[in-house]
């Protein structure tokens, strides 16, 4: 089983040029796990209680967190929105509101294209 990952304008890109290397690297391997394997470990990706069908991705390195927002779309696709480090225990409430916007923003582009 393959997922294919879709990139939502550029706000991941423009999170991920940011990063060190070696947050890159560590992304990258996160990224291919969830691509290739059936049921992703939710210390990977887990889904964001409570806002209907928006997920994260956790990334660790070192001692800093990292989070993508994503949503599965027809099943397969994750669709990656924004990224952020995490410096508190809670996520962001802003960072959360950001991804509901482009997630609402991806789908409508979509319908847009099949009317």
């Amino acid at each position: 089983m393959t997922r294919q990952i879709i990139f939502h304008g550029d706000y991941f890109t423009d999170f991920y040029k940011e990063l060190d290397i070696k947050v890159k690297l560590k992304i990258q391997y996160v990224l291919e796990l969830i691509k290739q394997v059936d049921r992703v470990p939710e210390k990977f990706l887990s889904p964001m209680t409570g806002y209907d069908g928006l997920y994260e991705i956790k990334i660790e390195y070192q001692s800093n967190i990292y989070r993508v927002f994503c949503c599965f779309d027809e099943g397969k696709l994750i669709v990656l929105f924004n990224g952020f480090q995490k410096k508190t225990q809670k996520t962001p409430i802003n960072e959360i509101e950001k991804a509901i916007r482009i997630k609402k923003e991806y789908f409508e582009s979509k319908k847009n294209k099949h009317d």
